[in-house]
């Protein structure tokens, strides 16, 4: 075994994208909390960046009340790259896009710039299901649901 990356791993990191990519931002303030003994935001609080960004936008649009809707979002998938340190105090700016919108998922795209800085430090992609809150189950997207999502694609 081999402690160096093979290329076949090297070829499916992705590029940082700019904020261009982004239609959408929402700006979050790194807490004291979220750094760890390296000086710098622990990996954790990246998703949590991803999972307030994504939800905060859904309740502007009207798209979930997440103490009445009969229908929520789950997330099915989540992942990150990492590419600059991001660090406290620093008032992020989270870049979001949807490259897929399914007949109950969404697939967002998601950017974490510094401040001043074009490309991302960090981006992701986090995949929604709309399900019923009861049963769990997927439940279909409405066309006004769409709609809204459709803001969002690049």
């Amino acid at each position: 075994m081999t402690d160096e990356i093979s290329e076949s791993q090297a070829s499916i990191r992705p590029v940082p994208k700019n904020r261009d990519a982004f239609p959408a931002f929402r700006q979050i303030a790194t807490r004291w909390m979220d750094v760890d003994v390296y000086g710098h935001v622990n990996n954790v609080h990246y998703l949590s960046f991803f999972d307030t960004a994504v939800n905060a936008w859904n309740i502007e649009k009207g798209l979930l009340d997440s103490a009445t809707s009969s229908e929520i979002f789950l997330v099915v998938e989540t992942g990150c790259h990492y590419f600059a340190e991001l660090v406290f105090p620093e008032t992020i700016d989270v870049g979001l896009s949807i490259s897929k919108i399914g007949s109950s998922s969404v697939v967002y795209e998601i950017g974490l710039f510094k401040p001043g800085m074009e490309s991302a430090a960090a981006q992701g992609r986090f995949v929604h299901v709309l399900t019923d809150r009861t049963t769990r189950r997927p439940v279909q997207l409405s066309a006004e649901m769409c709609a809204a999502l459709e803001l969002l694609i690049t």
